[in-house]
């Protein structure tokens, strides 16, 4: 696959996942001191990675947000949380993870990630959810 081959099935993934909003949002917010790295997110996170066979995009998902909470990446993970159920992920799967998260990551973490992913479904109704 060359770069704009890449960059294109990125995109793909990059609209699947996070949705069309969220790109269209971010593809408005590019300047020129941030286009690159927007376009080198596009071909390398979601073009070589998230488009890779060997993983299902709900098990990248939910990798995604194991490591997004051990990194304290809250914009990230909220971001990721809200995109996770496009990718099929359940509430139920996110409590589970948020549950082991407490033990490998720590509790505030997992602490952390419980009140957001709340604050998110309270923001987003239950009628969003899976």
């Amino acid at each position: 696959m060359d770069e704009k081959q890449r960059y294109e099935s990125g995109m793909s993934v990059r609209r699947s996942v996070l949705g069309d909003k969220h790109v269209d949002r971010s593809l408005e917010k590019i300047t020129d001191f941030n286009g690159e790295f927007q376009e080198m997110i596009t071909r390398h996170a979601w073009g070589d990675i998230w488009t890779r066979p060997g993983l299902e995009r709900h098990t990248r998902s939910l990798i995604t947000l194991a490591m997004l909470i051990a990194l304290n990446r809250e914009e990230e993970l909220a971001m990721h949380l809200k995109a996770a159920k496009n990718n099929g992920v359940s509430r139920s799967e996110i409590k589970e993870l948020l549950m082991q998260s407490a033990i490998y990551c720590g509790f505030p973490a997992a602490n952390s990630a419980f009140h957001l992913a709340e604050s998110l479904w309270d923001e987003l109704g239950t009628e969003s959810l899976l």
